[in-house]
């Protein structure tokens, strides 16, 4: 773990503590993001990076330094953590200073971060899960768009979908149209070999999500997909889909394969599902310098 408050690296478990009086603890004043470590590798570190920067602007979070010493820092901490697969967690904070409200008794902004060994799935997944539409409300465009602390909401979807005997559950926003999962952006498969997904304006900018629209179109080219596009999808359209998944970082991709006890399509993994599937992990694999940091172990 990183902190910036003791201003350092620990491999102590017994030191990896947040002051109480953090206002990211007691207020949930305080911002994250998540990276991949596969086979000695960050993946797409620097996406990840300036997301959490986006939304530590929205809330209103100054960085304790500039964003190349807290790339620096997270370089440093995975190197040190000898981690070859797992994930790189880090937290911009308002920082610790009382129990009030307001952040300006904060005397400065937190930055924290954690290697987790072995988190993610470590090879695609080829079976498909049941999800249901959630009966929690999902957050306000302001709050979905930026990945903050407070996900109690997120909680309560997933856990809902679980006590229903579903791997989880999908957001559908007061217009009717599909919006997100708990922790992950929703993909489809339309009849007509589109690809599509619900558009960004009111939910989560996925980066995996992103990093999959940029590969998708060679599957345009080689004629298995029509197009490749975000869209305001409605839940009718979403159902008669021919093939849906689940983007993000930790999957990357998971096929979705019944939707409120009814089949998406024939009920089965597609094969279009499986072919996005193999171009993610291919990237984490193989992919360009740009979006693989090769880790510099010490």
């Amino acid at each position: 773990m990183y902190s910036s408050i003791f201003g350092g690296i620990t491999l102590d478990p017994a030191l990896m503590v947040i002051p109480i009086d953090d206002h990211m603890v007691h207020r949930g004043h305080g911002v994250f993001d998540t990276a991949r470590i596969f086979d000695g590798y960050i993946y797409d570190l620097d996406h990840h990076l300036d997301r959490l920067l986006r939304s530590a602007s929205k809330a209103k979070i100054p960085p304790p330094f500039p964003r190349s010493t807290l790339r620096s820092i997270l370089l440093q901490l995975t190197a040190v953590s000898q981690c070859r697969n797992g994930s790189l967690k880090y937290w911009l904070s308002a920082g610790p200073g009382d129990f009030l409200l307001s952040s300006a008794g904060c005397s400065t902004p937190g930055f924290y971060a954690v290697v987790i060994e072995g988190e993610g799935s470590p090879q695609p997944q080829k079976e498909g899960v049941k999800v249901i539409t959630s009966t929690i409300p999902m957050k306000s465009p302001l709050f979905a768009t930026m990945k903050n602390v407070n996900y109690l909401p997120n909680v309560l979807a997933k856990m809902e979908a679980e006590e229903k005997g579903a791997f989880a559950s999908i957001w559908v926003d007061d217009e009717g149209c599909v919006a997100e999962g708990p922790n992950m952006n929703v993909a489809l498969i339309t009849q007509k070999k589109e690809l599509l997904l619900p558009s960004f304006d009111k939910v989560l900018a996925g980066c995996t999500a992103k990093r999959l629209m940029a590969l998708a179109p060679k599957l345009v080219e080689q004629g298995l997909l029509k197009s490749v596009n975000t869209a305001d999808i409605p839940v009718e359209e979403a159902r008669n889909a021919a093939e849906m998944m689940f983007v993000g970082s930790g999957l990357p991709i998971l096929p979705i394969i019944m939707w409120d006890e009814k089949p998406i399509g024939d009920g089965k993994v597609g094969k279009l599902t499986l072919a996005l599937s193999d171009m993610l992990w291919e990237d984490m694999i193989a992919g360009p310098e740009t979006q693989r940091l090769r880790i510099a172990y010490v």
